[in-house]
């Protein structure tokens, strides 16, 4: 779906409605379906990838990000190369001024037309956070369903 479609607006829908707390942290947003309607905020056949589809595309210049808790990554460990912006955080990251974001996340800001892929611990956050990406205007973006689970399986983490 096209960025601003359904899935876009559905997304900061279910971000601004959020005024939850979990442990006494802002809770992440869950999708919400509007109108009764109980399809998903997004198709998943093409936004997907599977762990050969992400090794492959971690050779070229796709960012990705992996949008658990950072508790989550300094316990159990991360996917190499992934950049740790946790899902609370995301759509204020991603509108940042470039110069904070590098200061905050000592990477380069990924730019609305970059290839990014989200991920997080089993697929539920990362799927979230392609539908905040998608609503802010990043036209490229996917995630990883099987997350650090399946890729923990796979290929031993890398540690802090």
């Amino acid at each position: 779906m096209a960025a601003g479609g359904w899935c876009g607006r559905q997304a900061v829908r279910a971000l601004r409605a959020d005024s939850g707390s979990r442990w006494g942290r802002r809770a992440a947003p869950e999708p919400r379906a509007v109108g009764g309607t109980s399809r998903g905020l997004c198709s998943e056949g093409e936004r997907g990838v599977s762990y050969e589809e992400l090794k492959e595309l971690k050779k070229s210049s796709v960012v990705h990000i992996d949008v658990r808790e950072r508790w989550e990554v300094d316990r159990y460990g991360k996917i190499p190369a992934s950049i740790n912006i946790p899902l609370n955080e995301l759509v204020e990251a991603l509108q940042m001024n470039p110069t904070d974001f590098r200061e905050q996340y000592n990477q380069k800001m990924p730019a609305k037309s970059d290839h990014v892929v989200f991920s997080c611990f089993a697929g539920s956050r990362s799927k979230q956070a392609l539908n905040f990406a998608t609503s802010l205007g990043f036209s490229r973006v996917q995630h990883y369903p099987g997350g650090f689970e399946e890729w923990a399986k796979r290929e031993l983490p890398e540690k802090k």
